[in-house]
């Protein structure tokens, strides 16, 4: 591998300092694929239009890095279909809904924090199999799953509700991200089964999905044993406050 090669790995050290950082991710990504589509030799903007006039930001034959952020952003955009549901969970946290949430899981004196995380993980893990594609955060945690872990906890200290979040956002992330290719019809499937069939390699999704399996499995159960050990630590800081 060249100096050429290398620095096309810029823009993947760019994510890794920029998320270091705590950085707008947004802008991170952007950045990240500016730079790396620079690096790579490509021109700012494709040679056509305005830009054309602009020989040292386009050159002719290739297409810019802006209008390939563009084009995949157009592509893509019922992505941002979620920013539609917003409004109504707004409205529902302002008339009541986490406090309900909240009183709703005190009445069931079995459920605890990790528990919880456990059957959202797998919630999560079920909506991937059947190919439903959720907006977990905004539609889920933060005004159902967060409420209702404090409140299984009953947790109010900040050091409780901070471990209590990080729980929240790792259920949805392990059961969102591996659910999701229990599914042939899913974004990361079809990703991985392209790039195999553009190395030449034959392979099919549901070999992908088969494989998957495993992982899935795995991200479970160590699962189970992290939230296991969260609600022995919340525990631990429970007793000592009193």
């Amino acid at each position: 591998m060249n100096i050429q090669d290398l620095l096309k790995l810029v823009g993947v050290a760019i994510v890794v300092v920029g998320l270091a950082l705590r950085l707008r991710t947004t802008l991170v990504v952007v950045v990240a694929a500016l730079v790396t589509g620079l690096v790579s030799g490509l021109p700012l903007f494709s040679h056509e239009g305005f830009f054309q006039n602009l020989p040292y930001l386009t050159k002719p034959g290739q297409t810019g890095v802006i209008n390939t952020l563009g084009k995949a952003f157009a592509d893509n955009r019922l992505m941002t279909l979620f920013i539609i549901t917003l409004p109504a969970i707004g409205l529902a946290e302002r008339y009541g809904l986490q406090e309900q949430s909240a009183d709703l899981i005190r009445k069931i004196r079995a459920a605890t924090v990790g528990r919880l995380q456990v059957i959202y993980q797998l919630f999560r893990a079920l909506h991937g199999l059947m190919g439903i594609r959720l907006n977990g955060h905004p539609s889920f945690v933060r005004p159902l799953i967060y409420p209702m872990s404090v409140g299984a906890a009953q947790a109010s200290d900040t050091d409780s509700v901070e471990k209590i979040k990080a729980a929240n956002a790792a259920a949805e992330n392990y059961g969102n991200f591996y659910g999701q290719n229990l599914s042939p019809v899913q974004a990361g499937i079809l990703l991985v089964y392209g790039v195999m069939q553009g190395l030449g390699l034959t392979v099919g999704v549901w070999d992908l999905v088969k494989y998957t399996i495993p992982i899935v499995v795995a991200s479970i159960i160590l699962a189970i044993i992290q939230f296991h050990r969260l609600d022995r630590a919340l525990g631990k800081m429970a007793e000592a406050k009193r």
